[in-house]
């Protein structure tokens, strides 16, 4: 399954979204209300949304100002791959997009699909706050 979201215009640097992004920690502050439990690092973290899994990720590489791809980590209901891109326009202006995949077997993805996809639909959408 993949999911590709909207891109999105961010008002700031490709460096500072790459710098806050690039952190676990500063993470949180994109999460939506679903999002429990949430605990971090700078390098992983796991958190909860509510009626559906306990969710593990880590980042896997860091392409400075341009990408941070992230792997599922831990106890997780399948594996999957989240990349960041991150694509600058100008001084103070960047594009953002996420990308997910994973290989969820037909049945579960007729269930998760919808959900992710407005998931990180979400996420992308807070990415335009970041300062």
């Amino acid at each position: 399954m993949e999911i590709k979201t909207e891109t999105v215009e961010i008002e700031n640097s490709a460096a500072n979204v790459f710098t806050r992004l690039a952190d676990f920690n500063n993470f949180k502050e994109l999460m939506p209300p679903q999002v429990t439990n949430w605990q971090s690092t700078a390098d992983d973290c796991s958190f909860t949304i509510n009626n559906m899994a306990t969710i593990g990720m880590k980042i896997k590489e860091k392409m400075p100002h341009s990408k941070i791809a992230i792997e599922s980590n831990g106890k997780v209901p399948f594996n999957f791959t989240l990349d960041v891109n991150i694509t600058s326009i100008a001084d103070n202006k960047c594009n953002g997009q996420l990308h997910f995949n994973a290989d969820i077997n037909p049945m579960l993805k007729m269930m998760v699909e919808k959900p992710l996809t407005n998931f990180f639909n979400l996420l992308a959408q807070k990415m335009k706050q970041i300062k």
